[in-house]
């Protein structure tokens, strides 16, 4: 009979380097989609606010706190990721266990955001997209979250389905950032 065992998204893939830059998985804890009944926008801010220490999030925002944050991901949506949610939540949103259905790395460095120039048409230099902004958008043929997390981090969550074509155009565009730089390309980290 054979064994099954549960792997993550990107289990064998990362972490990957290039130059100054540096790809990794990150275990997100919980990620539950919030979406607030009609009118109960304030309702849902408050109870988060109570629960978890962040607030609802304006559109191409995110409220990232101590253990836990709001996403932005379209109109009238959001992710809590982190922490499960308070039961309080329910009263005022439709929760949705959506933790098995994302794969979410990091891309930590400098040359983040050239790198991801050529795959996101959205500009993300830390002087446009600062930290705590967040956008719902397309990396090649993915639909992708990008958040800045750091000055030099940005958290990019694409479906698990995605995860290996996720990585690979991730690692090509570093490794070629990292080629006209005269760098190092293409190491994986043990």
């Amino acid at each position: 009979m054979a064994e099954l065992r549960a792997t993550t998204p990107c289990a064998g893939l990362l972490p990957r380097r290039a130059g100054a830059m540096r790809l990794e998985e990150v275990d997100p804890g919980r990620i539950t989609s919030l979406m607030p009944g009609p009118g109960q926008a304030g309702a849902l801010d408050g109870a988060l606010r109570a629960a978890h220490g962040v607030g609802w999030p304006d559109p191409g925002a995110a409220h990232i706190g101590d253990g836990a944050a709001v996403i932005w991901t379209g109109m009238d949506q959001a992710m809590l990721v982190g922490p499960a949610p308070d039961p309080a939540l329910a009263e005022a949103a439709a929760l949705t266990d959506q933790s098995d259905a994302w794969a979410v790395v990091e891309l930590a460095g400098e040359d983040g955001p050239e790198a991801l120039a050529r795959l996101v048409p959205v500009d993300l230099r830390a002087h446009v997209f600062a930290e705590g902004a967040t956008a719902r958008t397309l990396l090649g043929h993915m639909s992708v979250s990008i958040t800045r997390t750091g000055p030099e981090r940005l958290r990019i969550m694409a479906f698990r389905s995605m995860a290996g074509t996720l990585v690979h155009e991730l690692q090509t565009a570093m490794e070629r950032v990292a080629a006209r730089r005269g760098l190092e390309t293409g190491a994986q980290d043990g």
